[in-house]
């Protein structure tokens, strides 16, 4: 049988050779913001009256689940005062004043609003750090507003318990939940390269693996493990409502008729995947269903050459076993 030609060892090596960001780049990036940080920090002790408040890595950095093709980094920066503008595009212009001000070192070009952020460029490394604000008013869990990516709408979160609900998966199950969600962001990231307006975004297969994770899939074999994933999706048609109880009850959640229900651990009002079409939906249902046959192929093909030719249906080319 297959595993004898393709086995979680061999889905291990891949993704250590071709899915995952590299230790040595990921502290590299992670040093990077922490300086950031710190200089911010500096000039907050000499001017407590600026509206810039705490600087927090977010994103999949910060979660452990970068992908090797990281170009950007997310960081959260919370501002807080009367001044700061409530419009998202005066904020934009707003914080990337405040940024040029606490890093006078910085060419004006190196400091630029975007459409939901302000991108932060580092000449040397040539990484960019996209800063996206968060209105903060004191609250002891970091809640507040920052501008959803989907509408540029103001959305109220708290990145620290963003990072303790991905956090609290992986203490469940070590290396291997971060493990799965970059595999599986990895095969999105396939398709949408693939298929013309393919949408999935990393979000919701964090949320929908967290899910599997809490209701018991192992996840320490890892052609079992993304199988759980594409067949959860295949048979629910992602029509299934997926709410999380770590910060409010299952009845909170907003009753709302959207296509695809799936709340942020942290707001129940906010339906991450509230702008997914029925078609959208059927994309992605398809895309998984294609994946989960791939493997089942795979799992049962008689030689490798066959095997390596099924997997390369879920990870592209590159996968050689």
């Amino acid at each position: 049988m297959s595993r004898n030609h393709i086995d979680h060892a061999d889905i291990v090596r891949f993704a250590d050779e071709r899915v995952n960001l590299p230790r040595d780049k990921a502290s590299e990036y992670r040093a990077q913001v922490r300086r950031l940080r710190e200089k911010l920090e500096t000039y907050l002790s000499e001017h407590p009256d600026f509206s810039l408040r705490k600087m927090q890595l977010s994103g999949s950095l910060a979660k452990g689940t970068a992908l090797r093709s990281l170009n950007d980094i997310d960081v959260a920066m919370y501002v807080s005062g009367s001044d700061a503008p409530k419009d998202v595009q005066a904020l934009l212009g707003y914080l990337a004043e405040k940024l040029r001000k606490a890093f006078p070192n910085f060419n004006a070009d190196q400091v630029k609003p975007q459409t939901y952020s302000v991108t932060v460029s580092f000449r040397g490394s040539g990484l960019d750090v996209d800063v996206v604000p968060v209105l903060y008013c004191g609250d002891p869990e970091w809640r507040g507003n920052l501008i959803s990516q989907d509408d540029g709408s103001f959305l109220e979160t708290s990145i620290p318990l963003h990072l303790e609900f991905i956090r609290k998966r992986k203490t469940a199950q070590p290396a291997h939940f971060a493990q799965v969600v970059r595999l599986i962001k990895f095969w999105a990231r396939r398709v949408k390269q693939e298929r013309e307006g393919f949408r999935f975004k990393s979000f919701m297969v964090e949320l929908i693996l967290a899910k599997l994770c809490d209701t018991g899939t192992d996840f320490s074999d890892y052609p079992n493990a993304m199988q759980a994933f594409f067949t959860y999706v295949a048979r629910s048609g992602l029509r299934e409502r997926i709410v999380f109880t770590d910060h409010y009850p299952a009845s909170d959640a907003a009753k709302v008729d959207d296509v695809v229900q799936i709340f942020d651990p942290i707001n129940p009002s906010n339906n991450v995947a509230k702008l997914y079409t029925r078609e959208q939906a059927d994309a992605i249902v398809d895309a998984a269903l294609d994946a989960g046959d791939a493997i089942d192929a795979a799992l049962a093909a008689p030689t490798k050459e066959l095997t390596v030719r099924y997997w390369q249906k879920v990870f592209g080319s590159s996968f050689q076993g």
